[in-house]
């Protein structure tokens, strides 16, 4: 199994930024996906998940009303759109899979299996 996640980079505060993770390995409908972000020093921490049909969302506080997370299960992707970007969202974001049934999503990290390698999102003041 292989997540590649990637569209990180370095935008100023109210950009926008467009994660993609692509899944490889699985059968990723039967999957619902979850990203989280981590800076130095501290946990990782939920931002957004997907149930595996794309039927049931969440978002942490933090992001809400300027995330979306999407999926498309014929190209094996989910996607995290960030907008109005602010420097406390920089962090590295993680993409992960946990099988689940449908409807279903996770919120904490220990109930993902696979997890991707990171892409770094750098938000400037």
């Amino acid at each position: 199994v292989q997540l590649q996640a990637s569209g990180g980079g370095l935008v100023q505060a109210g950009g926008s930024l467009r994660l993609s993770c692509a899944a490889s390995g699985l059968t990723f409908s039967s999957y619902a996906m979850g990203w989280f972000r981590q800076v130095p020093g501290k946990e990782r921490e939920f931002v957004a998940a997907i149930s595996r049909g794309g039927g049931s969302k969440s978002y942490a506080d933090a992001v809400k009303g300027r995330f979306t997370i999407s999926r498309d299960n014929a190209k094996n992707t989910v996607y995290l759109q960030m907008n109005s970007l602010k420097p406390e969202d920089t962090a590295v974001y993680y993409c992960a899979a946990s099988q689940a049934s449908g409807g279903v999503y996770y919120i904490t990290p220990q109930k993902y299996y696979y997890w991707g390698q990171g892409t770094q999102v750098t938000v400037s003041s």
